[in-house]
C-alpha cells in the first residue's frame, strides 16, 4: 500500500512517497505558485515519477502546509505541527525538541518518546524570524538566494541584527552596508538573528534532548552553521529535513490507510 505526503508551503511544496517499509520511494520539490492546485499536482506527479510508482497504484494522499485545503486530490489534511513532528522523529528517533523553519514562519516543537507533540510555540507575525527576511536581505545586498549560503560561509566576522521586526532589521542590514562592512558577515549576522529567534521559542516550549531541524531551511548550510553555532552542540540534519513535513503526512496517511484497510476487511 502506497502513501504520498504533499506539503504546501509558502515558499515550496514538498512531495513524498511511501510503502510503509520506512522508506521514501521518491520525492520532489517545486517553487509554490498562485495556482495551489497546479503546484501540489506537479510535485506530486514528479515525486511518483522518481519513485517508479504509476498513480493508479497511489493509495492514500495526506497534505499539509499553508495550503493544505486546496488540493482536491488528498484523502486527508494534517497540521504542520504534527507532520513536521511525526517527520522529524522518522528521521531521528531521538529527536525530543524540533526547529521548523520555512518561508514565512518558524515553530518550536517538543514532543514525548512516541513522538507526539507536547508543547509548541510559533513565530508566524513577523518575517524576521523565517526565510522571507532572508530574501529581503538578498535583495538588499543584490545577492541571488542561490549563492546566498555559500557567501555567508565566507563570514569571519559576522555583524549583529538585533531587531525583532523585519523593515528595522533591513535597515540594520542598510547600515552595515554603508558602513562598509563584509558582504558575507552581514549575511551571516542575518542567519545568526534567525537562529537567536527561534532558539528563544525553543527555550519556551522546554524540555530537553536531541534537537532536529526541519523546513525548508534545513536545505541552506549558513542556516544549519548558524543554528550550531548557536545550540552549541549536536543538530540533526539531513538531506531529507525539509521533506520532514511531507514525509509526516505520509506516514500518517499510511497509518490511515492500514486502518481503514483493516475496517473493511472486517
Amino acid at each position: 500500500m502506497i502513501s504520498a505526503g504533499v506539503d504546501l508551503g509558502a515558499g515550496t511544496t514538498k512531495a513524498l512517497v511511501y510503502d510503509g517499509e520506512s522508506l521514501i520511494l521518491g520525492s520532489a520539490l517545486v517553487r509554490t505558485r498562485p495556482n495551489i492546485e497546479a503546484t501540489a499536482r506537479e510535485a506530486l506527479d514528479a515525486a511518483l515519477r522518481t519513485s517508479g510508482i504509476a498513480p493508479a497504484d497511489l493509495a492514500y494522499v495526506a497534505t499539509t502546509g499553508y495550503g493544505r485545503y486546496q488540493f482536491s486530490g488528498r484523502d486527508i489534511q494534517i497540521t504542520e505541527v504534527t507532520c513536521h513532528a511525526r517527520g522529524a522523529r522518522h528521521l531521528f528517533p531521538a529527536t525530543r525538541r524540533i526547529l521548523d523553519i520555512g518561508a514565512q514562519s518558524s515553530r518550536a516543537i517538543r514532543i514525548d518518546d512516541r513522538g507526539r507533540v507536547v508543547r509548541f510555540k510559533m513565530n508566524d507575525r513577523c518575517a524576521a524570524g523565517a526565510g522571507k527576511f532572508l530574501e529581503r536581505v538578498s535583495r538588499s545586498l543584490n545577492i541571488s538566494l542561490e549563492e546566498l549560503p555559500a557567501v555567508a560561509m565566507r563570514s569571519q566576522d559576522p555583524q549583529p541584527i538585533s531587531s525583532i521586526c523585519a523593515v528595522l532589521a533591513e535597515s540594520e542590514v542598510i547600515n552595515h552596508v554603508s558602513q562598509g562592512k563584509p558582504v558575507e558577515d552581514i549575511l551571516m549576522g542575518a542567519h545568526l538573528s534567525i537562529a537567536d529567534r527561534v532558539l528563544a521559542l525553543l527555550r519556551q516550549v522546554g524540555g530537553d534532548g536531541e534537537v532536529a531541524l526541519t523546513g525548508g531551511l534545513a536545505q541552506n548550510p549558513a542556516m544549519v552553521h548558524a543554528l550550531q553555532l548557536r545550540i552549541g552542540g549536536p543538530l540533526n540534519y539531513s538531506r531529507d529535513s525539509a521533506l520532514a513535513g511531507a514525509l509526516g503526512a505520509a506516514v500518517l496517511g499510511q497509518q490511515r490507510l492500514v486502518r481503514r484497510v483493516a475496517v473493511g476487511a472486517g
